[in-house]
C-alpha cells in the first residue's frame, strides 16, 4: 500500500471522528521513520486503520511519528489512552496490530510479549 493511500484512509477516519464531535479516547502512534518503514511500518499503519474502520471505533485516532532511536525494535507503536500509562510496543506486524486493537484498545488488556515499555504520563 502506498503512503498516499494510507494518508487518505487516516484522514477519512479522523474526519469521521471530528464529524461525530468525539474526542479521542485512544491515540495510536506508529513510528514511520526510515528504519520503521523498512521494517514494515506501512503495513502496520494500514492494519491499524483497517481494523479501526472495520470495528467502527470512532474514539480512536492513528497518527505517525519519526524515528524513536530503537531501529532493532521497529516498527514501534505507542498506545496512549486517557488516564492510563502509555504502552510502547516493538516488533509490530500487521497481525499484531490487529490484535492490539482488539485486546488493548477494545478490551483494555495490554498485549504481553511485544511491550518495550509502559510509561506513566506523569513521569515523562
Amino acid at each position: 500500500m502506498k503512503l498516499e493511500e494510507l494518508r487518505k484512509i487516516r484522514e477519512r477516519v479522523q474526519n469521521d471522528l471530528r464529524l461525530r464531535g468525539g474526542a479521542a479516547r485512544v491515540k495510536i502512534v506508529v513510528g514511520m521513520g526510515t528504519s520503521g518503514i523498512a521494517a514494515g511500518a506501512r503495513e502496520v499503519l494500514s492494519a491499524f486503520l483497517d481494523e479501526i474502520e472495520k470495528r467502527k471505533l470512532t474514539d480512536v485516532i492513528v497518527t505517525q511519528s519519526g524515528e524513536k532511536g530503537l531501529a532493532s525494535k521497529e516498527p514501534i507503536v505507542e498506545v496512549i489512552e486517557r488516564d492510563r500509562p502509555k504502552v510502547v510496543y516493538g516488533g509490530m506486524t500487521a497481525e499484531k496490530a490487529r490484535r492490539v486493537v482488539v485486546e488493548h484498545v477494545i478490551h483494555g488488556t495490554v498485549v504481553e510479549g511485544d511491550v518495550l515499555a509502559i510509561v506513566d504520563a506523569e513521569k515523562e
